[in-house]
């Protein structure tokens, strides 16, 4: 079996081709999101919603938020565990869904929860009678007849409903077909979720890893547990080693050796491209935090700092926020993790200015400001 021999710029290239950070930029939102696997949705907007900054940074200052939620509306696109999915994905998710929790030995948290949602089956099913006779409704409109409160150490602490309506979300009994302002609207998942043929369940693990390593390019076979989505891709794609980097690889093929032309761009703290730290430390040399929970004077960077890429390398951040009210972007700092050339200069200032015009804001920044 080949294992691939890569330079750190090549492994470095290859990701920022995969997240469709590179020349020339796609122009389909619904593909985008394909390719991606999912947009992550977050409730921060320092500078804007995660899902739209994304996207923004892919498609342009063309970008426009209605186009997204108009994806939504027509169910091109489907939320699904506060991440948006194409329509097609949720078909892989359907075997996970049938066998909730899971299958073999369970963790203790997974008996928890499936223990907390047997506890609670009265209110389950009044949740279903309710959805099925009046259609979609938020939360705090669906009746809590919890026998069991949900116990936790945050915020989530007595939140029975939403709580468990997640739960039957991740079972498929329950989908989110739309928002009423900043509340869910949830309905019965067979109203929402594509009736495509179902897939085996060792099929559908491995399409995911095939479509998760598209969308990263280079990943680890195996890595730690996340929520949600893996950062791992199990065996899919072919094997590569990474100059100066301990172990082995997984890199899709379709990026051999193809041709590379980069840019600069802003990215999302949550942005795929930077999501796996430890990746981005190996691969782009790239330390980064999100210090938005950390107190004011402990922040090396900012509250909300946008990871900077200029062509196959993340050379800084970018300290800034949107202050609608005044109706400007204020930039506090520009940190350089290497010495910035002209040409970087031009075309991260250039990037900023586009923002700002795509926000609708103008560019303020901080009198005195040190960059670096």
């Amino acid at each position: 079996m080949t294992v691939h021999q890569l330079t750190r710029q090549q492994a470095r290239r290859i990701a920022v081709q995969a997240q469709l950070l590179d020349r020339p930029r796609p122009t389909d939102l619904v593909e985008v999101v394909g390719r991606l696997t999912l947009l992550q949705l977050d409730p921060t907007a320092a500078v804007a919603p995660n899902a739209d900054l994304v996207l923004w940074s892919r498609l342009g200052s063309s970008y426009r938020p209605e186009q997204l939620r108009d994806a939504l509306d027509r169910r091109l696109l489907i939320e699904h565990q506060a991440t948006i999915r194409s329509r097609d994905y949720l078909t892989l998710l359907r075997d996970d869904m049938a066998t909730w929790p899971g299958t073999g030995e369970l963790r203790p948290w997974q008996q928890a929860r499936q223990a907390w949602v047997q506890a609670n089956d009265a209110c389950r099913r009044d949740i279903l009678s309710r959805l099925t006779g009046e259609g979609p409704l938020p939360s705090r409109e669906l009746p809590d007849t919890c026998a069991v409160p949900w116990e936790s150490t945050g915020w989530t602490h007595n939140k029975n409903v939403s709580q468990l309506l997640e739960l039957m979300e991740v079972r498929g009994e329950v989908a989110v077909v739309g928002r009423r302002g900043r509340d869910r609207l949830w309905d019965l998942a067979s109203r929402v979720h594509p009736d495509d043929p179902a897939v085996s369940a060792d099929e559908a693990r491995r399409q995911r890893d095939e479509r998760r390593l598209a969308a990263l390019g280079i990943a680890r076979a195996r890595t730690a547990q996340v929520p949600v989505e893996p950062a791992d891709v199990g065996e899919a794609g072919e094997a590569a080693v990474v100059a100066g980097v301990p172990g082995e690889w997984r890199v899709h093929p379709s990026y051999l050796g193809r041709q590379f032309t980069g840019r600069a761009a802003l990215l999302s703290p949550f942005d795929r491209l930077v999501h796996d730290r430890k990746r981005s430390q190996e691969l782009f040399g790239f330390e980064y935090q999100l210090e938005m929970y950390k107190p004011a004077a402990r922040r090396r960077w900012g509250y909300f700092a946008l990871p900077v890429l200029y062509d196959d390398r993340l050379v800084g951040k970018l300290d800034a926020k949107a202050d609608r009210k005044a109706g400007v972007l204020r930039v506090h700092a520009l940190h350089e993790d290497v010495a910035f050339s002209r040409a970087m200069t031009t075309a991260v200032h250039r990037e900023i200015d586009d923002l700002a015009r795509w926000l609708g804001l103008e560019v303020v920044t901080d009198q005195g400001t040190a960059t670096g």
